[in-house]
This record gives structure tokens, sequence and C-alpha cells, in this order.
């Protein structure tokens, strides 16, 4: 247990972490890793007013090909962060290859803490349909920073015996006085599905349910969230494996939600599956509900298994997470826009009135841009050759030769009254109409590419980003060091 931990203190080195703090990619007002690599957020929640933002984390491979833990960051405000110490490695028999995606569900004043083990049995094996462990384990916490020893609650042999080895990511909501987990799945013949259990103690889990798609959509559902919103029940899932249909399903996963049944006892299909962010960048999206019932969702700015490449991995770090979303229905379709705390992190206001044809200088790489498009038909060239446009209903980015192999993203939209970019110095979050639609992508330019030009009249506002504030926690890499994990 030691040697694993140890293993990642030795990893996060002040040394090491000034040399990515030196990367000139390095953002500004987005959390992103220490140092080597950060994926899935987990086990979001607020407790006693500070919230927790876990992630998968690898500190010792920028490329995520070590063993992943969890890291962790805890703030009151989303600005000023603490960096905490990493909460769950990668040292059973449970987990030896991943303390992998999870969540937090938090009762009578006790955090539970939920997440797949996932370990590889030596020997020949496909590990899909056979050879992998992909366990539930589970623990607790009375302060968010110390925890109870790793429990298994469910193991292989616990799922539906059509079910692949490929089950994990569990998610919890309580309705009706029980507790149901959610789980992504896969099946033994290759279709993606979600698995529901039902428990009245959340210790002592049942099967309860299957919701698979109308038609065959994926082979396998990852990273499931099921969450009550104004009123309507909603699984967010990312499906891999779905084919792409004209300018839909253009990445190689997909993220997206269906609204379901509440009756979650029995099997249902669901159909109507939409698509939440259109961007390159963005996966795994896991959300909560704060202490002022607020619905906020945050993402992976990342995604698996993608073709380009990330600059960062030269300075010893990959990806990020997106700024914090709050979700809203509006006429069926899910809103999703920063929370206030960022937007309070603007700073000095420019108003523009640009006519067609003409540029500007941007004040900097961090900022927040707030267009107005007056024109049917338009096209904005950003920064050094980031374009949006606009044209027969169709939205498009293309980021040039900043995306690193990134081509171009769609969305059909019946008409754009509003459009708002949040630039940081490598990243583009992207929000129509106030958040009816979303592209989220990263970008890797120079600071020296300033420029705003637009095709067709605009006004608007930019406003600079302040950054920002990440007390770090600095691991040494001395063996005799004992566990800092304790028992509640």
């Amino acid at each position: 247990m030691n040697l694993v931990r140890n293993a990642f203190a030795s990893a996060q080195t002040k040394e090491k972490r000034d040399a990515v703090k030196a990367d000139a990619n390095r953002l500004a007002y987005h959390l992103m890793p220490p140092v080597g690599w950060l994926n899935d957020p987990n086990g979001l929640c607020e407790y006693n007013g500070v919230y927790h933002i876990f992630y998968q984390y690898t500190p010792g491979n920028p490329t995520g090909a070590d063993h992943r833990g969890w890291g962790h960051y805890t703030t009151k405000d989303f600005i000023h962060y603490n960096e905490q110490d990493d909460p769950f490695v990668p040292d059973t028999e449970a987990d030896g290859k991943g303390s992998y995606s999870g969540s937090a569900f938090i009762e009578d004043g006790k955090l539970h803490f939920f997440y797949t083990g996932n370990n590889k049995l030596p020997g020949d094996y496909d590990y899909i349909n056979n050879g992998r462990i992909h366990w539930v384990i589970h623990s607790e916490s009375l302060d968010g920073l110390t925890f109870t020893p790793k429990e298994v609650l469910l193991k292989n042999k616990d799922y539906p015996e059509n079910l692949s080895c490929h089950v994990r990511d569990p998610k919890i909501l309580k309705r009706n006085g029980q507790y149901y987990m959610v789980l992504g799945a896969r099946t033994k013949d290759s279709h993606g599905q979600a698995e529901v259990f039902v428990s009245t103690d959340l210790k002592h889990w049942k099967y309860a349910s299957t919701i698979r798609p109308e038609h065959d959509f994926g082979y396998m559902w990852e990273c499931p969230d099921l969450f009550e919103l104004d009123g309507k029940t909603i699984l967010m899932t990312c499906p891999q494996g779905v084919a792409q249909e004209g300018i839909l399903y253009e990445n190689i996963y997909q993220n997206g939600w269906f609204e379901v049944d509440g009756s979650l006892d029995h099997d249902q299909t669901v159909k109507n599956f939409k698509e939440f962010d259109n961007g390159f960048d963005f996966y795994a999206p896991q959300s909560f509900q704060d202490e002022k019932g607020r619905r906020i969702l945050i993402g992976w700015m990342g995604i698996p298994d993608a073709d380009y490449t990330n600059p960062t991995v030269k300075a010893n770090w990959q990806h990020a997470l997106t700024l914090p979303r709050q979700l809203h229905d509006q006429n069926g379709r899910l809103y999703q826009y920063p929370i206030d705390e960022i937007l309070s992190l603007r700073q000095e206001k420019m108003d523009i009135n640009l006519g067609g044809g003409e540029c500007i200088k941007l004040p900097s790489r961090v900022v927040d841009i707030d267009l107005k498009p007056v024109a049917d038909t338009w096209a904005i060239t950003l920064r050094k050759d980031v374009t949006l446009s606009y044209k027969d209903g169709i939205f498009t980015l293309d980021p040039g030769t900043s995306g690193s192999g990134r081509t171009s993203r769609h969305v059909k939209v019946d008409t754009i009254d509003q459009l708002e970019i949040f630039s940081d110095t490598s990243s583009l979050e992207i929000f129509i109409n106030h958040g009816q639609y979303a592209f989220t992508t990263r970008v890797y330019d120079d600071a020296s590419d300033l420029k705003l030009c637009v095709s067709a009249p605009m006004t608007g506002q930019i406003f600079t980003m302040a950054s920002f504030e990440v007390v770090e926690k600095i691991e040494k890499s001395d063996p005799t060091l004992p566990s800092i994990k304790k028992e509640c």
C-alpha cells in the first residue's frame, strides 16, 4: 500500500510541478492536474459548505498509461482552491489496476463514496468478457478528507449474466426511501445499456432493472449520471461505438442524455438521445445538487482515444476540467451555463460594436467574449485561426491549425441571438443562446495571436478574466512516510 501511495507522491515533487507551471499552455481559470494526467470528474458534492471536486488522476504519466487513482480539490467559492491528499489509489486486489470513476452521496451527515475498482487477472484473456475485475467499492468519510477502509459491495458475479466484464462508474439517486445505483454496462454481445441496483442501507444491493435503448446505440455506456431536474428524471451517459449520422455524433465517443421513466424498479427502453456538448473535448460529465439547490455539472475537458494531439504532454501534463455549469430544463432541452461564481471572475470590460470585415486586438487569451450577431450568416476568426461560423442554420467550430489535428464540429440551430466564448490560455468553451448548445475544445496558439475578426456586424462585450488561486499540497517521496489514508 505504501509503495503505491509513495509512487503517487514521488511523481508530484516540487520540481515536477514547477515544470508544469512554466508551460505557456497552463490554464488560468480551469482546474488542471498539478502534474501528469487528469480525466473524469468524480465524487462531486458540497458538504458543510465546502465543495469537493475529485477526479481521475495519474500523476506519474501524462498519457494516463499508469494505474489511476483519485485527485482532490476543495473550494468554498469556485475561485480559491486547496489541493488535498489523493484519497484513493490502486492498492488492493479490487482496484490494483485503477481506482476508477465513481461518485459521492451524502446521508445523515456522512459522505459515502462509490467507485469502480479495476483489475486484470494474469492469463490469456480478452478483458472484455473475461479476465477483468470491475467491482463496486465503497468508503465513508465524516469530513471529506479522511476515509474508512475500502469495502467491496458488488462483484462481477452480482451483475446480470448477460453482461461483459465492463460494468462501471456508479452513481446514486435516492427516491421514495430507497437508494438506486446506476452503472454503465456492456453486454457480452456488445450492446450498451445502464443497470440499476436498489438498496435500503447503501451497503446491500440487489439488481432492480435495466435501461436500454429502443434501437442499438453503441457497445458501451460509460459514466452514467441519474438525477432529477425540473420534474424530469434524466439519465446522462457517454455511449461508445455510435456511428456518425451527418453532423450528429461526430466525436469518437458521445456525450448526452435521455429522459427516463422515474419507475426504476422495472426495465425500460429509452429513445431521443440528445447530445450535450458538441465540441471536441468534452466527456464523462457528472452533476450534483449543491446547498443552494443548484444542479451543477463539471465535465472532463478531454476524450478517450482521440486521434488528435495535445502539446502539453511534452510539459508532463494533459487535460483539465470544464467550468462548472448550472443546468436547467427549457422546452425539453438541458441548458448549461457557467455558474455565477465564474462570472465574478470578469475584470475589465470593453464594449465592442464591429462592422462586417472589422478586426480588433483582444487584450488577452484569458477573456470572456459575449457577442450578439445581427446577420443571419456570419463568421468569426478568433485568436490565431479558430473560426466560428453560422450559415443555413448550421453552426460550425473549426479550430484551424490551433486545434493540433482537430477538424470541425457542427450543430443545427434555428437562430443564434447570443454567443459567449470563455477563452483560456489553451481552451475554449462556447455557449450558444445562453447555454442552449455548448462546444468545448482545446486550442494551442501563442499569446501574440490575439485578434477577433467578424464578417458581419456584431455588438457585445469583452471581459478580461481573473485566474484561479490554488494552494498546493506538495507530496514528498520519502518511502518511510506512513499512508495518509485514515479511518474516520
